[in-house]
């Protein structure tokens, strides 16, 4: 099942879209928004289920389907958890300033929680002062969305609280981060509002492809229309969605609409610590990857972060290479 929010007041419009991303059909008569309908999700499940196979069926009257009229499918949550589930990009980062890992990384997940009082809609342009672009760069994730999880969840229990997934750009000020982390107290300033896709999709919409509670599918970044990275989501993901969630709600519920994010998609490399697109590796999910790639091969930076008029681009392909989430497509515009 596929659903989206169209903008509409602070919570958005409910609407079932249909397989190919095309076709919707309003949702308002069984949820007036996403949020509602995961509030009571074992109710309204199945009734969102019967529209969407309406839908696909072309059984109901639909409308088109327009990527732009749509709002976060959440355009406000209680919960946004981030994680770092790629200790490869952790590696990355950390490497290329002399710093190694701690052992720790690979058996207790990294997380931090963000602003969620507010989100990017899809389409929206990332907007900063000119003066001050703080070091501007994308991170390229996937996300699950939860209903009500109990505080201490079990790992066998936390997969059925997996309703949804989506696609996120986690906007980062890269310059800033290293003072707040420095503090000891985590991310605040440097994680701006974050984008989300303008489809959430039920893990069933992924069949095979959804297993181990990982997504198991490249994840597509475009910078200026040229593909930036294509690292499989599910290769080399510590820790699965089932373990992020159990951290999470270790020592607290979790509300129903609690969004918990992988942290920037990375693969490792036989070749070298990353190899670009460009000369035939899997690229990245996001610029500071590359940069430090850059450093650790020649010393030195060559990519800038993101400049004013760049256009990013994230998305998932379907084995018959239909778009699965739409497209999160945002414009930089630094004023």
């Amino acid at each position: 099942m596929k659903l989206a929010s169209l903008k509409q007041g602070r919570d958005g419009k409910l609407v079932v879209v249909d397989r190919s991303l095309t076709l919707m059909v309003s949702a308002e008569s069984v949820a007036p928004n996403l949020q509602a309908a995961l509030d009571d999700w074992v109710q309204i499940e199945p009734k969102l289920r019967r529209l969407y196979q309406a839908l696909n069926n072309g059984d109901i009257d639909a409308e088109k389907f327009q990527l732009q009229d749509c709002a976060s499918p959440l355009p406000r949550a209680y919960q946004w958890a981030d994680a770092s589930a790629y200790v490869n990009h952790v590696a990355l980062v950390r490497k290329a300033r002399g710093a190694e890992i701690p052992e720790s990384f690979w058996t207790d997940p990294l997380m931090y929680q963000g602003g969620s009082d507010s989100f990017l809609n899809p389409t929206d342009a990332i907007r900063f002062p000119a003066s001050e672009p703080w070091g501007l760069d994308f991170e390229a994730e996937v996300a699950v969305v939860t209903d009500d999880v109990p505080s201490g969840v079990s790992i066998e229990s936390a997969p059925s609280h997996i309703k949804l997934l989506m696609l996120v750009n986690d906007v980062s000020l890269r310059d800033l981060i290293p003072g707040e982390v420095a503090k000891g107290f985590g991310f605040f300033q440097s994680k701006p509002a974050s984008a989300f896709s303008p489809v959430a999709v039920t893990p069933d919409e992924l069949a095979e492809h959804w297993r181990d509670t990982r997504v198991h599918l490249p994840l597509l970044s475009y910078l200026n229309k040229q593909l930036f990275g294509k690292p499989n989501a599910g290769v080399d993901m510590t820790f699965n969605f089932a373990e992020l969630i159990v951290h999470a709600a270790k020592t607290r519920h979790l509300g129903a609409g609690t969004i918990i994010g992988s942290g920037t998609v990375s693969n490792r490399q036989s070749n070298g610590p990353g190899v670009a697109v460009a000369e035939g590796g899997l690229g990245y999910s996001c610029i500071a990857e590359q940069r430090m790639v850059e450093i650790l091969s020649t010393g030195s930076v060559k990519t800038p972060f993101l400049r004013n008029g760049d256009r990013v681009q994230i998305e998932m392909l379907s084995d018959t290479s239909n778009s699965i989430f739409g497209t999160i497509d945002q414009v930089v515009q630094l004023t």
